[in-house]
Formats: C-alpha cells, sequence, structure tokens
C-alpha cells in the first residue's frame, strides 16, 4: 500500500516538472518566433518605404479597372431586381441627338463664382473691360482695383492684362517691422476692429492680435494715404435714445460708426471713447446678458421684440439687466466697453428678423 502512494507521489512531481519545462519550453520558443517576426516585419516594412510610391498608379488603375468590371457583370442583375422591368440594359439604344459645339449666341461671358474669396485672385482682361465693370463683377470699389494695381483714373486696361482682385473693398498691405493692427488702421484710415474682424487676416497671437513681418493682410474699406484728396467724412449717428416714430428703432449709442455691414461682419460698430451707456433700441424682453459664451462678442445683451426682431449689443463693459426682465426702448441695458475680441472702446449692433441678419443702417434712423 505505501508502495502505491510512494509512486502516486513520484508521478505526481513528475508530472508538475514535465508541465514546468513544458511551459518553459513553449515560452521560449514563442518569445523566439516573435523576435523573428519583429526582425522580418522591420525588413519588410523598410523594403515597402523605400518603394513607397512604386506601385500605386498600377493598384488605383487595376482597382479602378476592377470595379467598372464587376459594375457590368452585376448591372443586368440589378435591372432584373425592378418589379416590373425586364430590359437589358445593354440593349437600349442609345440617344440619336448630337450635342453642338456651337451655340445661338456666340458671345461668351465671364461667370464669377459666388463663392467667398479668401485671398487676391488675378482676372484677365477680356475685351470690352473696363475698371468700372471688373469692380462691379466681383463685388469691390473701382478704387479698390485700382489701387492693388497701381493704375490711376487715366489708365487704360488691356484685354490679356491681369488684374489682382482683392476679396473685399479696400487695400492690401504686408506687414513691415513695428506694424500693429492700430497703425495699420490708422495708415488707412479705417478701424483696427475691421482688420480684426476680416475672417482671413490671421495672428501670430490671437489675444493681442499681433502680426508677422512679411505678411499680408486685408484692410477692410482702407484707403491708400496717397491718393487721399481729403479726410474722410464718418457718419454720425443721432443722440442715443431719440424718440422715433412708433414700429423703428432708436439709435443705441452715440458715437461715429467705424464697421459697417459686412458679409462677414453682421452688423455696424458705434465707437465712443467716452463709453457711454448703451440703450435699448426698441421695447423688449432680455432673452440673454453677460458673457454668454467663448464667443469674440464678449459682454452682450439680446432683445427679443416679440414682433420677429431681435437686437443684438456687444463688448459691453458692464451689463446693466438680466435675462427674462422687460426694457423700455431707450432705456439703458449697459455700458459701451471692449470685452472679447475687440481693439478699442465700441459697441457691436446686430439686427435680426425671423432669425435672417439685417443692416441695421435700414432699421435705424
Amino acid at each position: 500500500m505505501e508502495d502505491t502512494y510512494e509512486r502516486i507521489l513520484d508521478l505526481v512531481k513528475d508530472l508538475k516538472l514535465f508541465v514546468s519545462e513544458l511551459g518553459v519550453f513553449v515560452s521560449k520558443k514563442l518569445r523566439l518566433q516573435f523576435l523573428r517576426f519583429e526582425a522580418g516585419k522591420g525588413i519588410f516594412v523598410t523594403a515597402l518605404y523605400r518603394q513607397r510610391g512604386k506601385l500605386a498608379r498600377r493598384l488605383v488603375h487595376s482597382g479602378m479597372a476592377g470595379l467598372a468590371a464587376f459594375g457590368m457583370m452585376i448591372a443586368p442583375v440589378i435591372a432584373d431586381e425592378f418589379p416590373g422591368r425586364s430590359v437589358d440594359p445593354w440593349e437600349i439604344q442609345s440617344p440619336s441627338s448630337v450635342l453642338s459645339l456651337s451655340t445661338e449666341d456666340p458671345a461668351t461671358e465671364t461667370i464669377i463664382s459666388e463663392k467667398l474669396r479668401d485671398k487676391i485672385i488675378g482676372y484677365t482682361v477680356s475685351e470690352g473691360d473696363t475698371v468700372s465693370g471688373v469692380a462691379e463683377k466681383f463685388g469691390v470699389s473701382e478704387e479698390t482695383v485700382l489701387w492693388q494695381n497701381d493704375l490711376t483714373k487715366t489708365s487704360k486696361i488691356k484685354p490679356g492684362q491681369t488684374l489682382e482682385i482683392l476679396p473685399v473693398t479696400g487695400v492690401s498691405h504686408k506687414v513691415g517691422k513695428g506694424d500693429t493692427v492700430y497703425s495699420i488702421a490708422k495708415k488707412f484710415d479705417t478701424s483696427p476692429q475691421a482688420v480684426v474682424d476680416f475672417p482671413y487676416n490671421t495672428f501670430t497671437n490671437d489675444e493681442t492680435f499681433e502680426l508677422a513681418i512679411g505678411q499680408l493682410i486685408i484692410v477692410p474699406d482702407g484707403v491708400v494715404p496717397a491718393r487721399k484728396a481729403a479726410p474722410r467724412r464718418r457718419q454720425l449717428t443721432p443722440d442715443a435714445g431719440t424718440v422715433v416714430a412708433s414700429g423703428s428703432f432708436v439709435w443705441p449709442a452715440g458715437g461715429r460708426i467705424t464697421q459697417r455691414y459686412v458679409w462677414y461682419h453682421k452688423g455696424i460698430d458705434i465707437a465712443n471713447k467716452v463709453a457711454p451707456n448703451v440703450l435699448a433700441a426698441d421695447s423688449g424682453k432680455v432673452v440673454g446678458a453677460g458673457w454668454l459664451d467663448g464667443y469674440g462678442y464678449g459682454n452682450r445683451v439680446i432683445i427679443d421684440h416679440g414682433n420677429g426682431y431681435r437686437t443684438m449689443y456687444a463688448h459691453l463693459t458692464s451689463v446693466y439687466v438680466v435675462a427674462g426682465q422687460t426694457v423700455a426702448r431707450g432705456a439703458p441695458i449697459g455700458r459701451m466697453g471692449s470685452t472679447g475680441r475687440s481693439t478699442g472702446v465700441h459697441l457691436h449692433f446686430e439686427v435680426l428678423r425671423n432669425g435672417v441678419y439685417l443692416n441695421p443702417l435700414s432699421v435705424l434712423r
């Protein structure tokens, strides 16, 4: 009995030793195979990297040919699957009419893309083109075309000549040493805010609006100093809070209009260094007040006037109202400031009707 028991213990010990040694053996083998696989993979990847692109064209062409052949094979099958259809698509006769290359009107016309332009583009002058006509085609002022192409009022343009066209009315400027948004705006008699608000002008620092030497920026509504005969007249708003006929909007603040309504700037800017109170343009309910989000509006007030109109007042330094309260037309709702994405004390004022932006100057009186 003892003999049998000892034999069983020896067998168990041998089995444990066998399993242990087998585990070590398998582990070493797997590790060796893994190392060999990694070495082989490295060689394979290196070879592919050195040959990168060599077979790309063949693979693309072969793949496209395969897809075309597959489509041709399954087209009749797909056609049979449509109820009531038993027509072989390959037996359908092609139309006998031939499209002519000629038209009844041989005259050609340049079609200008409606896509918003983000940079200066080239335009080749055609027979009969004029500077004013080209400016009208691209939605910029005639002076903008003249300044950008170093032309004068008496200059003639010729067919085949290439003109540089800015994306908006104004001038372009190559940043030099010491240039800032403020100095550039002063040089070209425009607002720094207009330079900042143009969406395709970039800055090395979005907080300080720092520019890189050598970069090209667009100065909306800028005027070339050498071509400016006299200072431009700025439109002044009436006294803020003036009451007008029922249903009209009163001016929200007094100052000067430094930026008008354009496609990338959905309102007007009214600047005033005194930072006066901002008034509600019409009676309504405040639906937003304060720094509402991370946008560049800073402190703002939004008023719903209950008749489809909404107005928005941005960059305020102080807000006098809270969401939910009602305000009368001409009541103070905040103080003009320079919070958010702003270069100086001003009010950004927007008007919407049924969710559509309007030019505030079309409703202010």
